[in-house]
């Protein structure tokens, strides 16, 4: 089979295409021909090698996908060859082995049934950004129906799956952007109020909408730009939870202590098994009912596995980037 395989650390160019032997699986696993893999921002950092978690090399990136088994081990239950699947964190327990490949290997615990009106590629898009709304959300912020909530970079693949799980759950959703076309696709996937962040008086249109309230909760895909400003659009109480960072920068403390706002951190590494038994369980039921659509903003071949790592640190993005084996 046709493989993505890291044999030093290094930038988008360590991904290497390769013919490897296909795998067969233990009692306990279960090999599934991946359709579509999931390319993530963290991905692009554990290749570098600078990640604080690092795999033994050589190994396969990808920790999500969607496709269809192939065969499964003799202890395996609740799935057999022909099940349609979306896999999250493949790389994290079967080792070198993951989703950047025509087959990977894998532990039930990282497959979950995937409905027939979603397709191999928006199950690709499911894994690592669903999971990370749904705890940043739900988990870390505690969000309840009736708050208002800033999607503070809502146009990529975490953005869309917070907007779409904040709108089902009843809170007023205001989705940040750069682009018309990325906001418009944020208004779709349920946003009630849609700002343009590269705007100058963007913060003002957010306090508008809020009465000058300001919002309860702000996820931030981007701290190192936008968390000192954040800060000034909470609420009494209000909640940031931190999903993602580049870099360190530097806050006005008063402006969290005047509104007893918390800032929250968050990784998926984190996450214990009966909390990714909850996050499951609310994305396959927003699935069968039609609540939760991911978006595929672009797909690229698997021998182009670098671009798709270039791609996925860009800014600008517009829904999930999946490579296709």
């Amino acid at each position: 089979m046709k493989a993505i395989r890291v044999h030093e650390f290094g930038g988008p160019g360590a991904l290497k295409l390769e013919d490897v032997p296909d795998p067969k699986p233990g009692p306990g696993d279960v090999v599934v021909r991946v359709r579509a893999a999931g390319v993530n921002p963290v991905d692009a950092y554990i290749v570098t090698g600078t990640y604080p978690r690092k795999p033994a090399l050589p190994y396969t990136p990808g920790q999500d996908g969607g496709g269809e088994i192939v065969s499964v081990g003799a202890d395996v239950k609740g799935f057999k060859a022909g099940d349609r699947v979306y896999v999250c964190g493949v790389g994290n327990t079967v080792a070198g082995a993951g989703t950047y490949a025509e087959l990977a290997v894998c532990v039930p615990s990282q497959l979950h049934h995937l409905p027939a009106r979603v397709s191999f590629g928006q199950g690709a898009a499911l894994g690592v950004p669903y999971c990370t709304a749904y705890r940043a959300l739900f988990q870390r912020a505690n969000a309840k129906p009736g708050e208002t909530v800033l999607v503070h970079g809502a146009t990529g693949g975490v953005g869309i799956a917070t907007v779409e799980l904040a709108h089902a759950r009843g809170l007023t959703v205001i989705g940040s952007g750069g682009t018309d076309a990325g906001l418009n696709v944020v208004r779709e996937h349920g946003a009630d109020v849609v700002v343009n962040h590269k705007a100058a008086g963007y913060a003002d249109e957010i306090m508008r909408a809020t009465d000058g309230k300001g919002v309860n909760l702000i996820i931030e895909m981007a701290a190192h730009v936008n968390l000192d400003r954040d800060l000034s659009l909470l609420a009494k109480h209000g909640r940031v939870v931190v999903v993602g960072n580049r870099g360190k920068t530097e806050v006005d403390m008063r402006q969290a202590m005047g509104r007893d706002a918390a800032i929250l951190g968050m990784t998926l590494f984190n996450v214990t098994d009966a909390e990714f038994v909850e996050i499951h369980a609310g994305l396959i039921a927003g699935l069968a009912n039609g609540t939760l659509n991911p978006v595929v903003g672009r797909e690229i071949p698997i021998a182009e596995a670098a671009r798709a790592h270039e791609a996925v640190m860009e800014p600008g993005a517009l829904g999930k980037i999946v490579i296709i084996p």
